[in-house]
């Protein structure tokens, strides 16, 4: 047996442990060497007796000293190991025995300590956090926890009534981690941390960081998450994965708030499982590639909508388990469908459970509020310097990945960690170490992160939401770039829709808005989208935005997303817009879904579905899509007619799209092609299907042998009016 010396136990010690402020329980409590004996100590406060019960069988009656402190001695014997005992306590009203939370050694290696402090542990949420484990044979929970400038911290539960003094943890120096295995304890039990802080104080009790699983808000427990691994069945999805993410493949998402994309009669939120059997089957059907989930990390306050978590490496239990969160990934792969989180490292919200001065010191956030403190959201900024931060980050951004099998991460609010002076006025940030704007920390671990997505999850996405004109942003790191796969192209979005906004009649004076994204399409890979933040906020709906008479409204939606579709770049439609809902989005009410029975919404949803199956089907609406080679405009200035007309190809197909943005027919519209024969339509926005007026080219048109546009051949078409064409030619 290996156990320490014993130093004896002193009033000193006696007052610390009750009051819940001894800097070493390990020193004074568990088995220690007495001369030529053993002596045991435990701090059980309200217990009636305490014995500790030999693996040889032999029993040992631990007197109480005082304030909760019993101790009792024998010859080395008694004890074959230092954890060979365990404690029999008399509770009132009860009777508990268990092992020695004190008998066990330490839990983390000294190199998994070292890559903490370096930032550099790829499995750092193995390390932290509470995890079932068994340890020399005893089944339990380990429990570590990163906050160095703490006097003591403790975990505590319904398993010690919630005392911080009954299970004080081990401090380890090198890394400021502080760890302690309490055997017995299970998955599904509820716990938090309580810490005193460097200066005395005791701060409120806190989640675990590293939390795999949390209690339904509002309350804001951790639950120590089922250990068992989730019996994936979607080894075909992640084989072909790669393909479908690549710059070349037709990626068309559906952006959804889990929570109000459809709710129960009785207003509450679908499960998992049942928001799997609803819509998993719709998003298919209608075409989408992936779904794309707002954030559904844990978060205090569902009016933030996810965007404030402070549980980054637990599913919210407003749907379900961990367990139920893997089981909707696995359907949807099984159904041809993809799976993208939106991610939050930017920032956190001041909850005073979750991480703000989370030992009493601004730990995982900067202390200057002019770099700590983001005025727009009332949150914190991670201090991307800081090593350990660094790496809770990362390490929550590819646990979705690889734990859950998500396919893509859309990280949020990048331009808000690109620059010091985001949304700053003047005074109000402090420039980096060269007297520059760039924050280069967050410059390095956005490159870190993508680097080892790269390396661990290959095939995954990453996708930016940055919304500057910052260069390189999905340039491989190695050439410079930040590393992202995709960036959200926000300068188109805004353009066209300005444009969109403007009464017919004006559009002329705005001609460059819908062409000027063709400047500049292919200095990123883009993804074109219209998201939740276009519906929030005042901002009313998509149709909403529509100028004209109601007719017209839907009309204009309808050749805007043909317009969008036919688009260089990969596509994003917030959920709603495909059935051209009136409102405004309310994240506590579902979609309005009730409006289908309406023809021209109806109609909206129809043409949606077939935009997605053909931009899928048909290989020059998204081969090269990266690629200047596959776009060629006919007519982009025509200004005085409002019309737009471009050639979408891949060497092989061609795909002519031709935008009236008027509500003027146009009539022997000539646009010159590269191929004779039958060009047929394969969308007509302003079919009678689609609520439209049915007006176009009865399906299809011949080229006439003249040249036009620099082109062979030429289409006489028929425009209608506030539409979009797409043609191809028929083989």
């Amino acid at each position: 047996m290996t156990d320490s010396h014993d130093s004896g136990i002193g009033p000193a010690d006696i007052d610390a442990l009750a009051a819940g402020r001894h800097a070493d329980p390990f020193a004074v409590l568990g088995p220690h060497r007495k001369g030529d004996g053993i002596c045991i100590r435990a701090f059980l406060p309200g217990a009636v007796t305490v014995e500790a019960v030999s693996d040889t069988g032999g029993v040992l009656a631990l007197q109480p000293l005082r304030d909760g402190v019993f101790e009792g001695c024998a010859d080395a014997g008694f004890l074959p190991t230092r954890t060979g005992y365990r404690l029999r306590i008399q509770w009132p009203g009860s009777f508990q025995e268990t092992e020695d939370p004190y008998a066990f050694g330490l839990i983390l290696g000294e190199e998994d300590l070292a890559l903490i402090a370096q930032g550099a542990h790829e499995a750092v949420d193995d390390c932290l956090g509470g995890h079932c484990a068994e340890i020399e044979g005893v089944p339990g929970v380990r429990f570590a926890v990163w906050a160095p400038n703490a006097r003591r911290v403790s975990v505590v539960g319904n398993f010690n009534a919630w005392d911080g003094r009954r299970h004080p943890m081990r401090l380890r120096y090198a890394a400021g981690v502080w760890e302690l295995f309490v055997p017995r304890l299970t998955h599904g039990e509820a716990y938090k941390y309580e810490l005193i802080g460097a200066d005395g104080r005791l701060l409120p009790q806190k989640a675990d960081p590293y939390a795999r699983q949390a209690e339904l808000a509002p309350a804001s427990a951790s639950v120590v998450a089922d250990p068992e691994p989730f019996g994936w069945t979607d080894q075909a999805w992640m084989a072909g994965r790669a393909a479908r993410h690549a710059p070349d493949a037709p990626i068309s998402v559906y952006e959804v708030h889990v929570g109000s994309w459809l709710r129960r009669d009785d207003g509450g939120n679908w499960n998992w499982q049942e928001l799997a059997d609803r819509l998993i089957p719709y998003a298919r059907e209608m075409g989408f590639t992936h779904l794309e989930l707002m954030p559904i990390m844990e978060h205090p306050f569902g009016g933030s909508w996810g965007y404030q978590p402070l549980g980054l490496f637990a599913p919210t239990a407003r749907y379900g388990s961990p367990r139920d969160f893997a089981a909707f990934v696995d359907r949807c792969h099984g159904a041809g469908l993809g799976v993208i989180l939106d991610w939050v490292p930017a920032h956190f919200p001041s909850d005073v459970y979750g991480l703000a001065r989370f030992d009493g010191t601004a730990l995982y956030e900067y202390e200057d509020p002019r770099e700590g403190f983001h005025q727009d959201w009332n949150t914190y900024i991670y201090n991307l310097g800081r090593n350990e931060v660094r790496n809770f980050v990362r390490a929550s951004g590819l646990a979705w990945l690889r734990r859950y099998h998500v396919d893509g991460l859309r990280v949020d609010a990048v331009a808000s960690m690109l620059y010091r002076d985001y949304s700053r006025r003047e005074g109000e940030w402090i420039p980096n170490y060269y007297g520059g704007r760039e924050n280069l920390e967050a410059i390095s671990f956005l490159r870190e992160l993508n680097e080892q997505v790269r390396r661990h999850v290959p095939d995954a996405m990453m996708i930016a939401e940055e919304s500057t004109a910052w260069p390189g942003v999905t340039t491989p790191v190695g050439e410079g770039g930040l590393g992202f796969h995709y960036k959200w192209n926000m300068g188109w979005m805004h353009d066209t829709l300005r444009y969109m906004h403007d009464d017919p009649l004006f559009r002329h004076y705005h001609h460059h808005d819908m062409t000027f994204g063709m400047v500049y399409a292919y200095s990123e890979k883009f993804m074109l989208p219209l998201s939740h933040d276009e519906v929030v906020h005042g901002k009313g709906s998509l149709i909403g935005k529509m100028p004209g008479d109601r007719w017209q409204r839907f009309a204009n939606l309808r050749a805007y997303f043909g317009f969008m579709w036919s688009h260089p770049g990969k596509k994003l439609l917030f959920m709603g817009g495909e059935i051209a809902q009136e409102r405004e989005w309310n994240h506590d009410a579902q979609l309005d879904w009730d409006a289908l029975a309406d023809p021209l919404h109806a109609g909206m949803q129809r043409l949606v579905r077939d935009l997605n199956h053909a931009y899928a089907a048909v290989s020059a609406l998204h081969r090269l899509d990266a690629d200047s080679a596959g776009f060629r405009w006919i007519v982009g200035d025509d200004d005085r007619n409002s019309v737009f007309a471009y050639l979408r190809s891949d060497g092989d197909r061609h795909v002519l799209a031709v935008c009236n943005m008027t509500p003027v027919p146009r009539h022997e519209y000539l646009l010159g092609v590269p191929r004779g024969g039958r060009w047929r339509e394969i969308v007509n926005t302003d079919a009678a299907d689609y609520g439209g007026s049915g007006m176009g080219n009865g399906g299809g048109v011949e080229a006439r042998h003249e040249a036009s546009h620099g082109l062979p051949h030429a289409l006489a078409l028929t425009l209608p009016p506030l539409a979009t064409l797409l043609l191809e030619p028929q083989e």
